[in-house]
């Protein structure tokens, strides 16, 4: 009778400033080499909250799906999508299309919604000349690092997510909802807390009202998980944000968030916000076959600016509720 020996467990490389990594040798059979290693690589995951693996050679887009699914529990749908993706099955998107010339703010994937990944896995098939790089950020350490009223107010008060659904930029209304048909797209905003209202030109306008910290569903570290600073309106290039109000009013921008009573986030706020999470980024250069595994509760993750082509795929897995993270505001849907 043969056995299967399990894998040696992981020890990842790290560097101030960089993801812990795991090197290894190239193979014909990536899926094959996760499927043996996937018990060390959530292992490694678990206490490092982010493992970047460099050398396995992913392939194409068939290939990556295979070793995501390998590694995760459950692929997940991706549900209240903010930027336009190219969809290659479910759980398996192409990363976010946002302008190359400027970064993506950090951030935790779906975090306004009341179910999201529990965990991230990235894929590099084309590496961009410069920059372009997935950074990372160990939300505890941000949580901690931001002045302590701010945070209790956001603890108190949560976060408010504004959104205006139009074809101007972001992602439509279908892409998001997964249907343009009204009445399901009601449904599942009554179902998810959500606040909405159709203008009279067809458009939608939501706002929900989320927590801004959580606690980790395994480890219960407290976590600054949301979009407050990504999502703000100020993200948006100045040009860009003047253009839309002026077309349709300040609703008529497609994001913005404000403190859970309804005040304005001020800039001070935001900058205050993307410096203290500069401070803990941490980050490397994609190299084509890259694999990069992150832990969506307890580190928040960005996109740097680029040059040249990018391919990046992005799998979302393991699901997780909002109520199962010890929100500090209570939301319920219908």
């Amino acid at each position: 009778m043969s056995s299967t020996c399990p894998a040696p467990p992981l020890d990842p490389s790290s560097r101030v400033g960089t993801p812990p990594m795991v090197r290894v040798t190239p193979t014909a059979d990536a899926p094959g080499w996760v499927a043996a290693h996937r018990d060390a690589l959530r292992a490694a995951v678990a206490v490092h909250g982010a493992v970047l693996v460099r050398g396995l050679g992913l392939g194409g887009a068939a290939k990556v799906t295979a070793v995501f699914r390998r590694l995760a529990t459950r692929l997940t749908a991706e549900r209240e999508r903010i930027a336009q993706r190219h969809v290659y099955a479910e759980g398996v998107y192409s990363a976010s299309r946002w302008p190359a010339s400027q970064p993506m703010p950090m951030h935790h994937e779906m975090s306004h919604a009341l179910e999201f990944p529990g965990l991230l896995l990235f894929a590099c098939l084309r590496a961009p000349t410069r920059g372009g790089e997935t950074a990372v950020a160990d939300a505890a350490a941000v949580r901690g690092a931001l002045p302590a009223d701010l945070v209790a107010r956001f603890e108190r008060e949560g976060w408010l997510l504004d959104r205006s659904y139009t074809d101007a930029i972001g992602a439509s209304l279908s892409e998001a909802f997964g249907t343009d048909d009204r009445a399901a797209v009601e449904r599942y905003c009554r179902a998810n807390a959500i606040e909405f209202a159709w203008r009279p030109d067809g458009g939608l306008r939501t706002r929900q009202r989320r927590s801004a910290v959580v606690r980790h569903p395994v480890t219960g570290v407290r976590c600054w998980f949301n979009q407050v600073a990504f999502l703000n309106e100020l993200t948006l290039p100045p040009e860009t944000r003047e253009f839309l109000v002026d077309v349709g009013g300040a609703d008529g921008l497609p994001f913005n968030t404000r403190f859970g009573n309804g005040d304005p986030i001020g800039a001070d706020v935001v900058h205050l916000i993307n410096k203290v999470y500069r401070v803990h980024t941490a980050s490397l250069p994609w190299q084509v076959g890259d694999l990069l595994i992150v832990d969506n509760v307890r580190i928040a993750h960005g996109r740097e600016p680029f040059t040249g082509p990018r391919e990046v795929l992005v799998g979302m897995a393991d699901p997780v509720r909002l109520a199962d993270c010890a929100p500090t505001i209570e939301v319920t849907g219908g």
